[in-house]
């Protein structure tokens, strides 16, 4: 799926102006624990999550994360929108649960990503 219809899907709003065009999310996970998104994710894949820290930042830095979609009405500081900004990875807030978010992606074909210890079986 594309950026902008993902945004749309969830009521998402884009927490800052980029050009999404190219940004195709097929793969997510869901996590508010950051040490599980490091320990399971793999690279290339969106982050749904409701932790607004500096941190999330980090963490999709170096897990080269392609988007983070923020649930529950959770918006981060604009600090951290700007961080996010500078390193060109796109961000959505949502109203919608981190539930609710999951489920409109799987329906509409995004997958879970394959998880690291789901690799190592």
């Amino acid at each position: 799926m594309k950026f902008g219809d993902v945004a749309s899907l969830v009521q998402g709003e884009a927490l800052f102006k980029a050009d999404t065009s190219n940004v195709i999310i097929d793969h997510a996970y869901a996590a508010d624990l950051l040490s599980d998104v490091l320990a399971l994710t793999e690279e290339r894949t969106t982050l749904i999550t409701g932790t607004i820290s500096p941190q999330v930042i980090r963490v999709a830095e170096i897990l080269n994360i392609i988007a983070i979609i923020f649930v529950r009405g959770k918006r981060p500081s604009k600090q951290i929108i700007d961080y996010a900004e500078r390193l060109e990875i796109p961000m959505l807030a949502t109203r919608k649960t981190m539930f609710e978010t999951c489920g409109l992606l799987y329906r509409n074909g995004v997958r879970q990503c394959k998880n690291r210890s789901a690799l190592d079986d």
